[in-house]
């Protein structure tokens, strides 16, 4: 007779695996407890680090009371009188340095080495506090302020000392966190929802609500995804975003993380990785290092998009790396301190979640480390989702801000922030070699002469609700192999009657600005602005031959060869007149936004202005002028621009090429054919952009080539050189005839279109 153990079917076994999966079940509820209570105490330890003005020594927190002292001095029992508690307007609410105030509180009175530790008069002023603001239940014209703002203090506040208010503020202050709800417009998709969710997150942690939670987390790491733009086939600002309440509200429609590694926070294409993009991959990032290593743990694959994203979205749109672009942000350059170098918080955090791309996040933490240039990527980025191009070497960052017809070409001044930026995406190419050279320039910029950009020169600008608008052409676009690149823009006006074919060509050591038929109805003066940037140390120019050093002011140079300041060297191969300004400016923070906290008081500063007058109603102007960061005043009169050979600059093309690097740039604004010496003949099909990589035997080893226009499916490029190859995008067929190879290339479709392809 079997063993009842041994009976197949038999009732001891059914209940020895029904025990065993009890007990598996058991063990993984307690697995998921014990992780929710460690995640609790991460967002715990992570609310005292933010808000703690601490510093670290052997190995101990020390608390800086002095801050906590200030507050305290100026609290008269339930509120701040400085605080303008009635101005619930979007340019106002300052209310919430109220919460802000009552946390900061809370953490001193959580902190063991303050005063203020366990201290119950401070935990009386914060109840009172409290008190105050949820008696009032402050409710803003931003809805920013009442889904996102206060509800972060508050559910900030509830983790730091829920447990010790009284049960009655407890439950007036989750119908204010409540409002950052999942389920409500705030919570659209792109940079608020990680933002709202996160905040919902925190509240279940403090509520004890797993299953709630479990239900949020599972939200949040599902945000980490690629969007597709709805513009690919209705154009880049069509939305269903207002229409049909929040189930078409809550679809991504464009809003999101984009192909390209750029991010729109809305449905109008602008460029927004270092504003809502980088609180975005903040969210995410803190998220992740929250739960790493627990059962709610993010997947391998969403954190490789996570650090994807933020290597080559963030960090090559930023300078070095180490500080955001003037040329990428947006409305925020009207907010003091807007371009102050990021610290290595999310990088440090990456790399306790995974070991993926761990060198190059080490090299960023490196370089913001001030351990020097040798970790510096060199590299040509084009973001074809938002018409954004950025530039890098050892030595110098540069970028080109563009827009078309399938984007609109700035933020709008929301909040009535940003007030004068009409022109800031018209072909701005800021350049760095130090990386401040724009910091909190906005109050005293003239935004008629941005750097890079051709502008008709107005009396005024027009009102700040004319600043966004869809741009009027399709060319727009770059070519880019990741080393090198060129960009080419045909420039339609979208505030004046002005037209103009700009492109820039990038090198090693140089580049390349070239503008051509440039035309306007306008009686104005048309200037094309060569840069517009802090003033630092002396300006010298060259006219025939004859150097010196400029006295401050502002005036015109008749014939110059070149300008050099701040180690970037500017050369003209035709001398013209360049006017220059090299002395004080003057404005006002409250010129460019009107927000509550905005300085009142004129300041000036010091400034460099250089910029080429084409006169009045120009018709078919021309520019070219050679761009050379960090070098020496010692080095101009010497420097070798041989190698830099223009083929071409009229508005159909504009072409240069580098005969050292064997290196030709072209802009096809239609299609043509381009004559590079005696022995090569390039015809292109349609318009386009290309680049051509010979070997220093004539040899083309390499193009690579791009449709700004988002139109083709093939581009056909015909080379008077053999040129055998053959690749999945790619066929290429020799004329014997006629002695010459036809390529035909496959160009990207869909969310890629206007991405580069390079075949070799």
């Amino acid at each position: 007779m079997s063993s009842p153990l041994k009976t197949h079917f038999g009732r001891p076994q059914r209940f020895l695996i029904f025990s065993l999966f009890i007990f598996s079940f058991l063990g993984h509820l307690q697995a998921q407890h014990n992780s929710l209570d460690l995640i609790k105490t991460r967002v715990y330890n992570s609310i005292i680090a933010d808000y703690s003005d601490h510093s670290v020594k052997d190995k101990e927190t020390h608390f800086d009371d002095g801050a906590i002292d200030t507050i305290l001095s100026e609290f008269d029992g339930e509120k701040w009188p400085y605080i303008h508690y009635d101005d619930v307007s979007r340019e106002g609410f300052d209310n919430g340095i109220h919460l802000n105030n009552l946390v900061k509180m809370a953490v001193a009175y959580k902190v063991g080495s303050s005063k203020y530790f366990k201290d119950k008069v401070m935990l009386g002023k914060i109840i009172d506090g409290l008190r105050f603001w949820c008696d009032r239940d402050f409710i803003g014209e931003n809805w920013w302020n009442n889904q996102i703002g206060t509800p972060r203090s508050m559910v900030d506040l509830m983790l730091l000392v829920g447990d010790e208010i009284p049960q009655n503020l407890i439950v007036q202050a989750q119908v204010m966190i409540n409002r950052a709800d999942i389920n409500k417009g705030g919570s659209r998709p792109g940079g608020d929802r990680i933002k709202v969710s996160s905040i919902a997150a925190k509240n279940q942690l403090f509520l004890n609500n797993k299953k709630q939670f479990d239900l949020i987390i599972d939200i949040i790491e599902n945000e980490i995804k690629f969007v597709d733009w709805i513009g690919s086939e209705f154009g880049y600002t069509y939305s269903k975003s207002n229409r049909g309440g929040f189930d078409e509200f809550s679809k991504a429609n464009g809003r999101g993380l984009q192909y390209d590694y750029s991010f729109h926070h809305r449905t109008d294409g602008v460029n927004n990785t270092l504003s809502y993009g980088l609180s975005w991959a903040q969210a995410f990032v803190e998220w992740a290092h929250y739960v790493r290593g627990t059962d709610y743990s993010f997947s391998a694959e969403k954190s490789k998009i996570l650090v994807d994203y933020y290597l080559d979205g963030v960090c090559k749109t930023s300078v070095f790396g180490i500080k955001p672009d003037y040329g990428a942000k947006n409305r925020s350059i009207s907010r003091p301190g807007s371009t102050k170098a990021f610290d290595n918080h999310i990088p440090e955090k990456i790399i306790a979640i995974t070991d993926y791309r761990q060198e190059e996040m080490k090299a960023i933490i490196r370089l913001r480390s001030g351990k020097g240039v040798e970790d510096t990527t060199s590299h040509a980025t084009f973001y074809w989702n938002s018409e954004h191009f950025t530039y890098q070497r050892p030595t110098f960052y540069t970028s080109v801000r563009l827009y078309s017809s399938r984007n609109m070409n700035m933020e709008s001044p929301y909040n009535s922030e940003g007030l004068l930026n009409h022109h800031r995406g018209d072909g701005a190419n800021h350049l760095y070699t130090r990386g401040n050279e724009y910091d909190d320039i906005s109050p005293v910029l003239d935004y008629q002469k941005i750097t890079g950009t051709t502008t008709v020169q107005k009396e005024k600008l027009p009102h700040y609700n004319e600043i966004k608008k869809l741009g009027l052409t399709d060319f727009v676009g770059a070519v880019t192999d990741g080393r090198y690149g060129a960009v080419g823009f045909d420039f339609k006006s979208i505030h004046d009657p002005l037209v103009a074919r700009k492109a820039w060509f990038f090198f090693d050591d140089q580049y390349v600005c070239m503008g051509s038929g440039i035309s306007s109805k306008s009686e104005n003066e048309v200037n094309t602005t060569l840069n517009q940037c802090l003033l630092k140390g002396a300006v010298t120019v060259s006219s025939k031959g004859k150097r010196q050093a400029i006295e401050p002011g502002a005036q015109i140079y008749r014939d110059l060869d070149w300008i050099y300041h701040d180690k970037i060297a500017y050369f003209l191969p035709t001398p013209i007149d360049v006017s220059i300004q090299n002395n004080t400016s003057k404005g006002s923070w409250l010129n460019i936004s009107k927000q509550i906290d905005s300085p009142k008081e004129i300041i000036g500063k010091e400034v460099f202005k250089a910029w080429i007058n084409h006169g009045q109603s120009p018709d078919n102007a021309t520019y070219q002028y050679i761009v050379w960061p960090n070098i020496r005043l010692d080095e101009v009169e010497e420097a070798k621009l041989n190698a830099l050979e223009t083929l071409s600059n009229t508005p159909y093309l504009q072409a240069v090429r580098h005969t050292d690097l064997h290196l030709l740039q072209a802009v096809f604004y239609k299609a043509g054919a381009l004559t590079v010496g005696e022995d090569l003949k390039i015809q292109a099909s349609a318009p386009c952009i290309i680049m051509v990589q010979t070997n220093q035997k004539g040899e083309i080893v390499k193009i690579t080539a791009s449709d700004p226009n988002r139109e083709l499916s093939a581009l056909v490029l015909t080379v008077s050189k053999k040129f055998k190859a053959s690749g999945a995008q790619f066929k290429t067929f020799w004329n014997s005839e006629q002695n010459r190879s036809e390529i035909l290339i496959s160009l990207p479709q869909g969310n890629f279109s206007g991405q580069s392809v390079v075949i070799q």
